[in-house]
């Protein structure tokens, strides 16, 4: 998950046909209006430029956003959905949060909706994505604006230099024989994420857990995070990172690797998709010097996280309707059109539609790593993302309330072992201790 996009995530229906657009409710603003509340991230800025002039002007809605940083926003929609205040009709909102909010009763099913609007094209949403916004009762709860998986850059030039190769989908002990490799006193092997945080640190090491065999949690709750194979992966993820990885690894994130790769000062970087675009832009020193492999594996066949943003609508709004009006535009494919020729092809919201992959244009100017998203989208597995059952959807989480603060936690641990400060099985023993605390909620529900 991206700093850009995601920095990392938080918490935590039926469908009411007489309370589609109805006249007040829905926070005020009158009957042909909706109240969006959404994270401040580009894209959902340019999303608000655009809404007056081609949305509002085409259908008569006002659309009324509120716009926050993406702590508060997600702790405002917690508030209101879960009050079902009906202050807010629809919210952005991740496929961490949409599978719990379902099963709580907070979001309205769009299945419905989907059915009557040909002109959506649900068929078209990239299969991982529309999985990852559909709950246990099989029902669509959200649609995304955009997506991202996580795969590995490269700078081409330096292996090349070196004479090092990597396969399109190579395995994590390759690639640390490649950071070996191609290091220098000025140049690192690799950049890993080290920052505290579960949508930081975490976020990366959970995929590497998954592909080594290991996990958090079994299906029947039995916490994992001590367990030979997690171990095995956080030690070889702390290694390779104290070993060739960034300078200041114990404080890097997205933000600060995206820095080092952008500066030449690392050779790699396994991280969100969404990087590349930044990497291939205008202005970017290192445009036309990366290379794109998949996700690095060891046991599974895949190991790229899956995240998107999508727009969920609350079930206790009185504006479903027109709320759905909104969300077909902003996920569909004339957005995107209208995104590439007002603001250019580099700005579209993008991985979450096969059709987007097809646009000559978008091809154009997302250069050699649009087809490396898009298969690495494609292969996510939010529902069997490692080599054993699982108790709850999520690659790079856990798709439950607690994980937010169970991952923070353990990712102090962690962050602490990348500084020599604590050894790995002391830290994943703290870390058994606290998973063990949540897998007793949960045990023979």
């Amino acid at each position: 998950m991206s700093s850009i996009r995601t920095l990392g995530a938080a918490t935590a229906v039926l469908l009411l046909a007489s309370a589609c657009a109805g006249a007040g409710g829905g926070g005020g603003g009158g009957a042909d209006s909706v109240n969006v509340l959404m994270v401040n991230n580009p894209q959902m800025q340019d999303l608000q430029k655009l809404t007056a002039d081609n949305f509002t002007k085409d259908t008569g809605i006002k659309v009324n956003f509120t716009v926050l940083p993406e702590n508060d926003v997600r702790d405002k929609i917690s508030q209101d959905f879960s009050s079902q205040a009906g202050q807010y009709d629809v919210a952005t909102i991740s496929n961490y949060e949409t599978p719990m909010y379902a099963k709580n009763g907070w979001l309205a099913p769009m299945d419905d909706f989907v059915a009557k609007d040909s002109a959506f094209d649900q068929a078209d949403i990239l299969e991982p994505i529309k999985q990852s916004l559909t709950a246990a009762d099989g029902k669509v709860y959200a649609q995304p604006f955009y997506g991202e998986s996580s795969f590995l850059m490269y700078r081409k030039d330096i292996f090349e230099a070196k004479g090092v190769t990597l396969p399109e989908k190579p395995t994590w002990q390759q690639v640390a024989e490649a950071a070996q490799k191609v290091a220098t006193p000025e140049v690192r092997g690799i950049c890993l994420r080290g920052q505290p945080g579960w949508g930081q640190v975490m976020a990366p090491l959970t995929t590497v857990v998954n592909t080594f065999g290991g996990t958090w949690f079994t299906k029947d709750w039995q916490a994992q995070v001590n367990a030979p194979e997690f171990k095995e992966a956080t030690k070889f993820y702390v290694d390779l990172v104290r070993n060739h990885g960034e300078a200041g690894a114990p404080q890097a994130g997205f933000a600060e690797c995206l820095n080092n790769m952008t500066q030449g000062k690392v050779a790699m970087w396994y991280d969100a998709t969404v990087a590349a675009g930044l990497l291939e832009a205008a202005d970017s020193p290192v445009k036309g010097k990366l290379g794109f492999t998949q996700a690095p594996v060891v046991k599974t066949d895949s190991s790229g996280w899956l995240y998107t943003w999508a727009f969920g609508i609350q079930k206790a709004s009185k504006k479903q309707d027109a709320a759905w009006k909104f969300i077909s535009w902003a996920s569909g494919k004339g957005y995107e059109e209208l995104v590439g020729t007002k603001l250019g092809w580099s700005k579209l919201p993008d991985g979450k539609r096969s059709s987007t992959y097809q646009r000559a244009e978008y091809k154009q100017s997302s250069g050699t790593f649009s087809a490396q998203a898009e298969a690495a989208i494609k292969a996510a597995k939010p529902l069997n993302p490692g080599v054993q059952p699982r108790p709850a959807p999520g690659i790079q989480f856990v798709g439950i309330p607690e994980f937010t603060d169970l991952g923070t936690q353990v990712s102090q641990q962690v962050s602490s072992a990348i500084a020599g400060a604590v050894s790995v099985d002391d830290a994943l023993n703290n870390g058994q201790t606290l998973a063990e605390k949540v897998a007793a909620k949960y045990k023979g529900q």
